[in-house]
């Protein structure tokens, strides 16, 4: 039991290191390559958070724990609203003044309520993963349009000014050469001893997955999101989150469909998990787009209104927790 929190813990601490300096060279070499600052930007460093999902829900699929790579994702988007942004707005409340931020919000609850569609037959499939698929090059085709036709809006210049410096190709292909395995390790070790503990406890990988492995792998976001703040940097905030739960669900569900498509780990993702995942998105909406006449943004009665349903939502996992 010690053996396997300690790769835990060693795990999520060499995730969020090596996915950084992944993020840093691929950067860098998208630099050198004469890419747009603002395409990189909004891209690669927006998605940049999502790498250690990225890394555990993959290996998770190659190793049949599909428990842990769904509930990576769904509970990564969960944890994202509530416990990320609840924290944040406690910090320091969060204005929105972006309008690529407005259209990206109802983009994302779509998305949600995409994946719920897909999965209510009780299954991920290949051509869930198909749809999924088709919807993140749309997302992608969005994005590059926005980069290009939008540059001053608020959140693009925001993530701008986030730009790691520029550094030379041989410089980020070493650092993509040290992040990338480093980030498959530390994978291999956060799933091993997750699993482990899921069948210590005597309950399902998808509880682990959106449990210890989706906070653990969120930890970027929450730094991100509080380090934009203090900055001043109010739409970098919750645009990172937008753009990692829109990449948890149209990317990362790819691994488990592709790679192990099948029934659902445990009916209660349908009754449970993906209903809060959906009211929360919609009660982000509601909050940072001030709708009947609220100001725009997320005050920190909504943050601490959000870390309550966080807080709830755990007690139930517990509550309801199961092989």
């Amino acid at each position: 039991m010690l053996l396997s929190a300690a790769a835990v813990v060693a795990g999520l601490i060499l995730l969020v290191w090596s996915a950084d300096r992944f993020i840093f060279g691929a950067a860098g070499l998208a630099r050198a390559a004469g890419i747009s600052p603002l395409v990189v930007g909004m891209v690669i460093i927006g998605f940049g958070t999502s790498m250690p999902e990225v890394a555990v829900s993959t290996l998770a699929a190659l190793q049949d724990a599909s428990g842990i790579a769904i509930g990576n994702a769904v509970g990564s988007n969960i944890c994202n609203v509530a416990l990320v942004i609840g924290i944040s707005a406690i910090v320091r409340p969060i204005a929105v003044t972006s309008g690529v931020l407005r259209r990206e919000i109802p983009i994302t609850v779509a998305a949600s309520v995409l994946l719920v569609l897909l999965v209510i037959d009780g299954a991920l499939t290949r051509i869930d993963g198909a749809v999924l698929a088709a919807g993140f090059v749309a997302m992608l085709l969005w994005m590059l349009r926005t980069a290009r036709t939008q540059g001053d809006d608020p959140l693009l210049v925001e993530q701008q000014a986030e730009m790691p410096p520029a550094i030379g190709s041989g410089r980020a292909i070493g650092w993509i050469a040290v992040g990338l395995p480093l980030l498959v390790g530390a994978s291999q070790l956060l799933v091993w001893g997750a699993a482990n503990i899921a069948r210590e406890f005597g309950v399902s990988d998808l509880v682990i997955g959106l449990t210890i492995v989706a906070v653990g792998t969120s930890l970027p976001e929450l730094a991100a999101s509080i380090t934009g703040l203090l900055k001043g940097e109010n739409d970098l905030a919750v645009g990172n989150i937008l753009g990692s739960n829109l990449f948890n669900i149209l990317f990362i569900l790819l691994a488990p469909a592709f790679i192990a498509p099948g029934p659902i780990p445990d009916p209660m993702l349908l009754t449970r998990d993906l209903p809060v995942m959906v009211g929360l998105m919609l009660m982000l909406w509601a909050t940072a787009v001030g709708l009947r006449g609220a100001p725009p943004g997320i005050q920190r009665v909504e943050g601490g209104l959000l870390l309550t349903v966080y807080g709830g939502y755990t007690l139930i996992l517990a509550l309801t927790a199961s092989t």
